[in-house]
């Protein structure tokens, strides 16, 4: 078996990445994945309205909080990247993407990024990854971030392709996924969107999709078109699934206040706070999520 390999000590952060952002719903994040214990500890980065970055290969973790500080202050992606590795003796070793909240964006490559290594920016996006199968995997990457969707699905199809194109050419071993957006973090109280790891598994982006599969279900709104009407069998059904789960459903032709008691306790037992509404109706979601054995 290939063995990591090891700069000064520490093994690199070999992956694929890919940072990019949706202007028009103001979402910004990054996706990656590596044959690295836990890569989202180390390669993430991002502020909301600001930028995101990836910093990897035997990666200097200082830069994301000094990129992000730079970004803010207005500096172009370019001049950020320029800035942090100037005075970096082993900048060589590094590798980095970034794009900011307008779509700008740089990808940096060092020459002693173990082969195959590369990145390729564009327009709200910026794709890399070094230890690769091959090129191919970066133009997975773009391939991905390009299709239609929104960003965390775009992110995820990236990485997708990329594995798809042969991916970390030492195999697989974590992923992470993290979105941010103003005040679209749990109960509005910050910008944490999307923060999902999967930390050590055999097939960590699949274990990714269904992270966030749950994350839609437990933190998403209701949408206009699940809002089902607690009447007739709907009602009927919700009293028999309540009961079945343990819960005092009440009787009647109404929505009843034992009922709406019993569901509301449902609710929050199960994490569904933010699909909770006092209105006789529920998520579609939600009832889907009852039925199951």
């Amino acid at each position: 078996m290939a063995k990591t390999p090891r700069k000064n000590g520490l093994p690199a952060v070999a992956t694929f990445s890919i940072v990019a952002v949706d202007v028009e719903q103001g979402e910004i994040g990054v996706a990656v994945q590596s044959k690295f214990l836990a890569v989202g500890s180390v390669v993430p980065w991002v502020k909301a309205g600001v930028g995101a970055m990836a910093t990897q290969s035997f990666a200097n973790t200082s830069y994301g909080p000094l990129g992000l500080t730079w970004l803010e202050e207005g500096m172009h992606p370019q001049e950020v990247m320029t800035k942090l590795i100037a005075d970096d003796p082993d900048r060589e070793a590094r590798q980095v993407g970034i794009v900011d909240a307008t779509g700008r964006s740089a990808t940096y490559t060092g020459n002693e990024c173990f082969p195959y290594a590369g990145g390729i920016a564009g327009q709200g996006f910026a794709a890399q990854g070094n230890i690769l199968a091959g090129e191919r995997v970066v133009d997975g990457l773009v391939k991905g971030i390009q299709t239609s969707g929104k960003l965390a699905d775009r992110l995820l199809q990236a990485l997708t392709f990329a594995q798809e194109a042969g991916g970390d050419r030492r195999g697989m071993q974590s992923a992470a996924l993290y979105v941010a957006k103003i005040e679209a973090g749990y109960g509005g109280f910050n910008d944490r969107y999307i923060d999902l790891r999967v930390d050590d598994h055999a097939s960590p982006i699949e274990e990714l999709k269904r992270l966030l599969a749950l994350q839609r279900l437990y933190f998403g709104k209701t949408a206009p078109e699940d809002r089902l009407p607690l009447t007739g069998q709907i009602l009927d059904e919700v009293r028999e699934l309540l009961r079945k789960h343990g819960y005092a459903a009440g009787h009647g032709e109404s929505y009843d206040t034992a009922t709406q008691n019993a569901l509301k306790a449902y609710f929050l037992t199960e994490n569904f706070d933010d699909r909770w509404t006092q209105e006789p109706i529920i998520d579609r979601m939600v009832l889907a999520f009852m039925r199951k054995p």
